[in-house]
Formats: structure tokens, sequence, C-alpha cells
């Protein structure tokens, strides 16, 4: 029911390859997003006594407390509910399986996304669940339990004559909208002196300050592609209509590199996430909670522990 927030939309689900990009070639399948704060169909989880011994000798910062930082600004990763007070979400719903499986009550703590390195080396939080990719530069400074598979989309208008970007020379001569700073701003910079040392056009990158900025940009033809963390394009484009997905790429472009959990370096926090993902994922409650929110395609086989990065990023 669409006053209830909760829409019936048709979802293009893509097949996860471990390396560059996921093929286009996909089936649609009807997915429910609810955004009510009751989240009623939320899956849970046992104890998981390993994950629990691993846990011995961490302090938490809230006794019996698992708080975990998390960015609501990305439905179908995370967004606030209709009461504009709950988070949730395919993070949310992923942090409260591992809280479970540690015997912890679960506490989110709403942050902005470039606010989570200082507010996690500070001791504000135990975690960062916000759709971290794991990079090496970021593992100086911090542990990383991996959840899910970084991918990037590359999105056009609907009526965009472009039909497919699945490698470097397809964003020769484009206008490609990105983030600076990023994993998917690197990836595109590489493929532009991949495109140039081949003697093709240079893409223009472009940045805008938010969002809607960059959306604007699209749909008014100043741009022709926005390249972003997939779940939040595809969302946008099964629920609006006004963009499509050309294509993606993993964010470890040429090989592999995940989402992961953040924690501080050396907490010993991280091996104990690590053990109680894994359990989730022979239970079946880490795919389920995926499928509620459109992502099973982005699911890992297994969670490690600080797992090569994207590099230099």
């Amino acid at each position: 029911m669409i006053g209830r927030r909760t829409f019936m939309i048709e979802m293009v689900a893509l097949a996860a390859l471990p390396f560059a990009w996921r093929a286009e070639s996909a089936h649609a399948a009807t997915q429910a997003y609810d955004f009510s704060p009751a989240q009623t169909g939320r899956v849970r989880a046992p104890k998981d006594p390993d994950a629990q011994r691993l846990l011995a000798g961490y302090r938490l910062v809230s006794p019996g407390v698992l708080t975990v930082a998390i960015a609501p600004f990305d439905p179908p990763i995370a967004t606030y509910a209709t009461d504009a007070r709950s988070v949730v979400g395919a993070d949310p719903d992923y942090a409260q399986l591992v809280a479970d499986a540690l015997g912890l009550r679960l506490t989110l703590v709403p942050v902005a996304w470039p606010d989570w390195p200082l507010g996690l080396t500070s001791g504000k939080y135990d975690a960062v669940i916000s759709n971290v990719g794991v990079t090496e530069k970021r593992k100086q400074k911090f542990d990383f339990t991996t959840y899910r598979l970084g991918v990037h989309g590359f999105y056009v208008r609907a009526d965009s004559p472009i039909k497919a970007i699945r490698e470097p020379q397809d964003i020769a001569g484009l206008r490609v909208i990105t983030r600076s700073g990023t994993i998917q701003e690197r990836i595109v910079l590489e493929w532009n002196e991949r495109n140039v040392a081949h003697g093709l056009k240079e893409a223009t990158v472009q940045y805008y300050d938010d969002g809607a900025a960059e959306r604007l940009a699209l749909l008014s033809r100043r741009a022709d592609v926005i390249v972003n963390p997939d779940p939040s394009l595809s969302y946008e484009a099964a629920t609006q209509g006004q963009i499509r997905q050309a294509g993606t790429v993993n964010a470890g472009w040429p090989n592999n590199a995940d989402v992961a959990i953040a924690t501080r370096k050396g907490s010993g926090l991280a091996p104990a996430l690590t053990a109680a993902t894994n359990g989730l994922i022979r239970g079946g409650q880490y795919r389920a909670a995926l499928a509620r929110w459109g992502l099973q395609t982005e699911a890992v086989e297994r969670s490690e522990t600080n797992p090569p990065g994207f590099p230099d990023a």
C-alpha cells in the first residue's frame, strides 16, 4: 500500500561475478519495500556461541549493547522510516542479525557518512555498518569484516541512447558524474587513463554537492551517466523510472572488493563479527535479510577479516 510506503516494484536481479563487473542479462523479480517503523518482516537470529566467545576481552561502548553508526540516507541500504526516527533498510537489518548472534542489544547511531572515521576512532561507537568499502588505505586505520559485494552501477536517463557500459572504452567521450574521493571515482579515472593510452577520447568527470544536483544534471542532459553504489541507484530506477542501469563494475576492479563492517584497528572486535556473519550465512538468515531489500545478488559466500582491498583509495 502506497500510504504505508510499501512499494511493489520490478527489480532487476543481476548475477554477481567475482571480477570486473556483473552482466546485465537478468530476470525481473517483484520486490516489496517496507519503510514502516514496525518492520514486522525483519529477520532475526539465534545466539552464536562461537562468535560470543570471540567477543570476550572486547570492551563495548555500552555494556550489553552493540553500538553501530549508520548513515540513513540511501534506501534500500539505510533510510529513515515513516516515523522519521527509526532507521530501516538492509544495513540496519544486518546490524540487528549480528547483534542477535552476539547476544547483544542493538543501538543505531545515525551519522553523516563522511563523519564515521572520526567517530569510530574516538570511540563513539563499536562499529560502522554503512556501505563502507574495503580499501588498503582504510585498512591502515580500521579493521574490516566483509558482508556484501561492493558493486557500483552506471545509470543513464531512461531515454538515453547509451545501451551498455561494460568496460573502459564504453565511457570514452562521455560526461560522467561521480563523487570525489570515492572508489568509483578512482575506477573512472583509471578507465580514462586506459582510454587515453589507446587513443580514445577522455571522459569528462563531473562533481556535484548532493544527489539532487547529480540527478538534475543527468536528467537535464548536462551529463550522460552517473556511477555510484548500485543499490541506491537501482532502487531509484525502480521506484521513479527516470533512470536505468547501463552496467555495473565491482569496487575492486579489475579484481574484487567488498563492503564491510569497520571497527577500530586492533580492537579485537572484527574476528567476532566475522564469525557471527559466517554463522548467519550458514543459518540462512543473512540471505533472507538481503532478499527483503532486493540485494540477494550482492551476497558474499563467506565473510573475511581484512581481505585485500581497493589499492590506494
